[in-house]
């Protein structure tokens, strides 16, 4: 499984599951995505230290 907001691999047992009232499923891998996600509104691709997707 793969963080929402930073693609990185997130180990089994570890992270959070985020569930909007309209059904999405978010998951992240600390909680700095997920502030920096659902709180601050950032955007992944203009974020210096989350890693380019391919």
């Amino acid at each position: 499984m793969k963080c929402s907001f930073c693609s990185k691999e997130i180990e089994k047992g570890t992270g959070k599951m985020f569930v909007k009232t309209d059904g999405k499923l978010f998951y992240f891998c600390s909680s700095k995505c997920q502030k920096s996600q659902l709180t601050l509104h950032r955007k992944p691709r203009l974020t210096a230290w989350v890693k380019k997707k391919k």
